[in-house]
């Protein structure tokens, strides 16, 4: 993909918000009191008077249960407070609830620090990836070739453009059957965000689908010329052209520009891509705060690597502060205990040990058991138990996987 910078988009401005007086600054201590101690120092890196809020890079290791949320938003809070411009501030999560909620956080704390009276602006930038990659190449999109007006297709549209592609070279009427369009679009976005080339995101991820290396690298081309023409960006585009234009030293610089402060949440989620885009906007690593538990990277949406998180502090010199967060309010003792074993057997983690004020006699207990079936059964025979002994079908739960792992059950 190659830039041409004939034209740099307008500059964006956000109205500075008014530095608060010192009645303010002396308030911190009301609004920081829910918090441990562990909290706390992730709350106050690199504050330490008004308007002195630009810290070094930052990682926090919030274990399961341990408060991660309501940390991201004191610390937005707490540069709010403490001078920080919430225009210039890029809060990034996994999804737009999770946005929207962290905001309406940050508004309250902060309207409990400085008082109703004040008007509390909000947070210039905050949603998921691919909703800001999409803001940003919209106001840069003459600079970078593209339409202002660039339509973008969501998972269906994408499945569908991939097969009409598909069909109009002929690779469904194949002797042996060619990978369906899902398929296709899913090695297709897996190599975009991972940043892997086609033959090792089949060799690793798709081996039944290596014979057909060459008409995927067809299709593939073609897909990319056929959304260029209709002027369409798909997900997994906001992110690649997003990364490529923080390689354009110009536009780069005018991105970064726009923010103070970067924090990005649930960052074991991340993919390649995502954590290039990160340095790009933090080179040396000054304002950027990332919050995730390696011990949770489980999913592996869209490409997400463990090794963002497990090599974030060696990306900077020097290296970056790590505050783990282990106090834990969901669970009991015992729980944490067997789940403390269980994470300790990984071979390469962020040491650390939940623990809990909430003790209780009761043990997790571990049931094996020969099949989905059999699993169904177990459950509705403890649940039917516990009924008989007092405790009410609405007070019990069931925790799944997926969705789709409740069908025997139910």
């Amino acid at each position: 993909m190659q830039f041409t910078v004939d034209k740099c988009a307008s500059k964006w401005r956000s109205a500075a918000l008014p530095t608060l007086n010192q009645d303010a600054a002396k308030s911190e201590a009301a609004y920081l009191a829910p918090l441990n101690a562990e909290q706390r120092s992730a709350v106050e890196h690199g504050v330490v008077t008004i308007g002195a809020n630009v810290a070094g890079p930052l990682l926090v290791i919030a274990g399961a249960g341990s408060g991660k949320t309501n940390t991201i938003a004191h610390r937005v809070a707490h540069l709010i407070v403490n001078g920080t411009d919430p225009g210039r501030i890029l809060l990034l999560t996994f999804s737009r609830r999770a946005a929207a909620e962290m905001e309406r956080r940050v508004e309250r704390i902060v309207t409990a620090a400085v008082g109703p009276s004040r008007t509390v602006t909000r947070i210039g930038w905050s949603g998921t990836f691919h909703a800001v990659g999409a803001r940003l190449l919209r106001s840069h999109a003459n600079a970078i070739g593209l339409e202002p007006s660039f339509t973008i297709h969501d998972r269906q549209d994408s499945q569908d453009l991939m097969n009409l592609v598909r069909l109009e070279r002929g690779l469904a009427e194949k002797d042996r059957r060619f990978p369906l369009k899902d398929t296709c679009l899913a090695i297709y976005s897996r190599a975009v965000n991972a940043g892997e080339t086609l033959e090792a995101v089949l060799l690793k991820q798709y081996p039944w689908c290596v014979e057909w290396k060459d008409d995927l690298r067809d299709l593939f081309e073609a897909y990319v010329e056929a959304k260029q023409n209709q002027h369409v960006l798909d997900y997994d585009d906001l992110l690649l052209y997003w990364g490529e234009l923080m390689k354009v030293p110009e536009l780069a610089s005018e991105v970064r520009q726009l923010f103070d402060h970067v924090l990005v949440d649930e960052y074991q989620d991340t993919n390649a891509l995502q954590a290039a885009i990160l340095l790009g906007l933090k080179p040396d690593g000054t304002g950027l705060t990332v919050v995730g538990d390696d011990a949770q990277a489980i999913y592996g949406f869209r490409a997400a690597n463990v090794r963002n998180i497990l090599d974030f502090p060696a990306q900077f010199v020097p290296p970056a502060t790590v505050v783990t967060l282990e106090e834990n309010y969901r669970s009991t003792q015992p729980i944490l205990t067997a789940s403390n074993a269980v994470i300790g057997l990984a071979r390469e983690r962020f040491t650390k040990n939940l623990r809990t004020h909430r003790v209780a006699d009761a043990k997790p207990a571990l049931v094996t058991v020969a099949d989905e079936v059999g699993q169904a059964h177990f459950i509705v025979e403890s649940v039917l138990r516990n009924r008989e002994s007092g405790a009410e079908l609405k007070d019990q739960a069931v925790l799944f996987r997926a969705s789709n792992h409740s069908a025997v059950l139910e």
